[in-house]
C-alpha cells in the first residue's frame, strides 16, 4: 500500500492546486469492453494444496474443495497473530502489526488483547496513465465498477507483481470479516490511505460512546469524533458482553460511502477456552479455522455478504484524480433517491465468480452455519433450493422462536444467523444435489438486467464437485465466463439451439409485419 506520508502529500497537493501535480479529468470513465474470449471457469494460479486441509504455525485449518479457497498461509497468520506467526506471515503480505494478539488476561488459554489494523483501498479508479482501471477487480467477466474496501494492512505493492494490474489477494470486496472473542479488548485502528475522509461505526456492537481519554468511539463524524483525514489514523475501543453478527462501515456520507464497499460483517463469538479465532476472514465465504463453540455445534460455517451497485455512484471515481471534482460529483449532484442498482454481489462477486469462491459446500447429514449480511441498499430474499434453513438470531439477538422455511428477507443492514440441515428428511433438505441459492427478488439474479448473473450461488454437495471445485453441471458454462455475455452481444440460448434463438440477422424487409399491431400504434 501506498505509504501514509505519500497519501498526505499527495491530498494536500491537490487541495492546494500546486501547479507541479498533474490532475485529469473529468472524462468518460474508462472501460474494458470488447474481450470475447471466454476465460477460464476455475482459472490456473491457485495452488491445489491450498484446498487440503492443513496445519501451519500450529493452526489447524479446515479443507476447502472450492475453486479459489483461502491462503491457508493468512487464515494461520490471522489466527495465531501477525505478532506471532513466524511461518505463515512470511508467505503472506500481511503487515507484521496487521493482527496484533497479547495476554491472556483470563488465563484461559487465547490471548484477550485483540488490535486491527485497517486501511482504505480503491478498486477500479482512475488512472492517469492507463486505459484501463488501477487495480482492476472485476465483479464479473468484464465488469468492473469503482469500489472502495476496508481492507487488512498489507506490506509490499498493492498490485500482484510489477507487470500486473490485478490487485495481491488481501485487496478484494468485500472488507474483511472481523471475528474477536466476548469479553476481549478490542482495538481497530483505521489508518486511512484514502484521499476522502472515512470513519468506523461499530453497528450493533456494544461499544462506549467515548473511550476513557475522551476519544470519540463511535464513528460518526461531527457528533462523536472528527472523521479521520488522509494521512491520518483513529482507533476504536471496545470490550463486547454480547455475543452475535453484527457490521462496521464507514459513516462519512453513508449513503455514498457504504454501498461504495466500506461496511463488513464483525462476529462476536462466545468465549470458551483455547479458543483461537479467525480474525480476518478475508472474501467472507468458508470459515477454515472456526470457533470453539462453532465446532461444538455445526459441522462447517460461511459468511455470506450481499450488496447492490449501482453504475452511477460507481463510476464516479473512474473520471478523474481531482478529488475535488469527485466530491462534488459524490456529495452533492449523485441523487440516491433516483438510485437504480444495476449489479447484486455475494462476497464480492457477481454469478459466475461467485461459483469459484462462494458457494456452500455441503455434505449429508450435517449442521451448518451460516451468517448472512446485507449491506446494499435493497432488500433480499433469500432462497437455497432443495432446503429449509432455520433463522435463529436476527441483528444479533436470539429469537424467541426460530424459523423454518425457504425463503427469508434480509433488509438493508440487517444481520440474519441461519441453521441448514443437510439431513434429507423431506424438510430441511431434499437429498445431495448442486442446489440454487439465489435472491427471489428478480433483479438480484441479473448483472445489469442481464441473467443469469447476480448473487446466485449454490448449496452443493461435494459429490457434485468436479476435481477443481467446480459444480457440475448438465451444459457448459463457458458462454457465462465470457465478457461479451454481460454486454448482451450473446443470444441467451444460442447454445442450446442456435438456429431458433441465435442473432436475428434477417433484413428488415424480409420481416412479416403484424396488421393488428400496426393498427394499435
Amino acid at each position: 500500500m501506498l505509504p501514509v506520508v505519500w497519501i498526505t502529500s499527495v491530498a494536500a497537493l491537490m487541495i492546494a492546486g500546486v501547479a507541479a501535480l498533474v490532475v485529469f479529468g473529468p472524462s468518460a470513465p474508462r472501460s474494458v469492453g470488447g474481450d470475447t474470449v471466454p476465460e477460464d471457469a476455475c482459472p490456473p494460479g491457485t495452488p491445489a494444496h491450498w484446498r487440503d486441509a492443513q496445519t501451519i504455525d500450529g493452526v489447524e485449518i479446515e479443507a476447502d474443495p472450492s475453486c479459489e479457497p483461502d491462503d491457508p498461509a493468512v487464515v494461520a497468520a490471522v489466527v495465531k497473530g501477525t505478532n506471532r506467526a513466524v511461518q505463515a506471515l512470511m508467505e503472506t503480505r500481511l503487515a507484521r502489526d496487521a493482527v496484533i494478539k497479547r495476554n491472556d488476561r483470563d488465563g484461559d488459554g487465547d490471548p484477550d488483547d485483540i488490535e486491527i489494523k485497517l486501511e482504505v483501498t480503491e478498486l477500479n479508479g482512475f488512472s492517469p496513465n492507463l486505459d484501463v482501471p488501477s487495480l482492476r477487480y472485476p465483479i464479473a467477466p468484464g465488469i468492473t465498477p469503482g469500489l472502495w474496501v476496508f481492507s487488512p494492512k498489507v506490506r509490499g505493492m498493492s498490485t500482484t507483481n510489477f507487470l500486473s494490474n490485478d490487485p495481491q489477494p488481501l485487496l478484494r470486496l468485500p472488507a474483511p470479516v472481523i471475528r474477536v472473542e466476548q469479553g476481549d479488548t478490542v482495538t481497530i485502528t483505521l489508518e486511512n490511505t484514502h484521499y476522502f475522509p472515512h470513519t468506523i461505526h461499530l453497528h450493533g456492537v456494544d461499544h462506549p460512546f467515548v473511550q476513557a481519554d475522551g476519544q470519540g468511539n463511535d464513528g460518526v463524524p461531527m457528533i462523536s469524533e472528527m472523521a479521520t483525514l488522509p494521512g491520518q489514523r483513529h482507533s476504536y475501543r471496545f470490550t463486547p458482553r454480547q455475543t452475535g453478527t453484527f457490521f462496521y462501515h464507514c459513516h462519512v456520507q453513508p449513503q455514498a460511502h457504504i454501498l461504495m464497499g466500506l461496511a463488513g460483517m464483525i462476529v462476536v463469538e462466545e468465549n470458551r477456552p483455547d479458543n483461537w479465532l479467525q480474525t480476518f476472514n478475508v472474501g467472507a465465504g468458508r470459515v477454515r479455522h472456526r470457533s470453539v463453540a462453532s465446532r461444538e455445534q455445526y459441522d462447517r460455517e460461511y459468511d455470506l455478504h450481499y450488496q447492490d451497485m449501482d453504475r452511477e455512484l460507481h463510476n464516479l471515481i473512474q473520471h478523474t484524480n481531482d478529488i475535488r471534482w469527485t466530491a462534488k460529483a459524490m456529495n452533492r449532484d449523485y441523487k440516491i433517491a433516483e438510485r437504480s442498482a444495476e449489479y447484486h454481489l455475494l462476497n464480492g462477486h457477481s454469478f459466475p465468480y461467485t461459483l469459484r469462491d462462494s458457494m456452500v459446500v455441503v455434505a449429508p447429514d450435517e449442521n451448518v452455519k451460516l451468517r448472512v449480511i446485507n449491506t446494499g441498499a435493497e432488500p433480499i430474499y433469500l432462497h437455497p433450493h432443495g432446503h429449509k434453513p432455520t433463522v435463529t438470531h436476527y441483528d444479533g439477538v436470539r429469537l424467541s422462536q426460530s424459523i423454518t422455511r425457504d425463503v427469508f428477507e434480509i433488509g438493508p443492514a440487517q444481520r440474519a444467523e441461519f441453521d441448514l440441515s443437510t439431513v434429507n428428511d423431506g424438510l430441511h433438505s431434499y437429498g445431495e444435489g448442486a442446489w440454487f441459492m439465489h435472491d427471489h427478488r428478480e433483479p438480484g439474479i441479473t448483472t445489469d438486467g442481464i441473467s443469469p448473473g447476480g448473487d446466485i450461488s449454490l448449496v452443493v454437495y461435494e459429490t457434485y464437485l468436479n476435481a477443481d471445485g467446480m459444480p457440475k453441471t448438465y451444459g457448459s458454462l463457458a458462454t457465462f465466463f465470457n465478457p461479451a455475455y454481460y454486454r448482451g452481444e450473446i443470444p441467451v440460448w444460442a447454445e442450446m439451439a442456435p438456429d431458433l434463438f441465435g442473432d436475428p440477422n434477417v433484413p428488415q424487409a424480409m420481416c412479416t409485419s403484424n396488421p393488428k399491431r400496426d393498427t394499435q400504434k
